[in-house]
This record gives C-alpha cells, structure tokens and sequence, in this order.
C-alpha cells in the first residue's frame, strides 16, 4: 500500500495516549509502509477504536476479534 490512502493511516494513526503513538510511531518507521491491503483494511478497523481498548489489544491485555485484527496486532506489538 503506497501514496494518500498510506498516509491517511499514519495520520490517524496519531493518538492520544503516549503509549500507542511510540508504538505506532515504531511501527511506521520499520514495517508500516509494508502493509499489503488486507492488513491495511484491518488497520483501518483497529483504529476504529477506543484509544483504551486499542492499548489494551497492543499491551496484550485484551485479544482482538479475528485473525486479521490479531495479524496487525501482532506486527504492532512486534516492534
């Protein structure tokens, strides 16, 4: 995934709590730009939520809904 759609996630990306956007921030730099668009799709929906229930999923203290919420997940607590 590449150009306005790629950025449209980085900036919504940017969150409230200071926590998430280090992850996110970390994520970006060293495998954001890699996103095919079934993990952008879910990125998408991730960012849906809550900047609670978001950390929650990124901490590991709460299991996303389906496999392509826990594959994007995974990539964001990876890093």
């Amino acid at each position: 995934m590449k150009g306005p759609a790629l950025d449209r996630l980085k900036w919504r990306s940017r969150r409230g709590l200071l926590e998430l956007d280090l992850v996110f921030e970390r994520f970006w730099k060293r495998t954001g730009d890699r996103l095919d668009d079934a993990e952008a799709a879910a990125l998408e929906r991730l960012l849906q939520l809550p900047d609670n229930d978001l950390l929650d999923l990124v901490m590991g203290r709460a299991q996303a809904a389906d496999d392509e919420l826990r594959g994007v997940v995974h990539k964001l607590r990876s890093q």
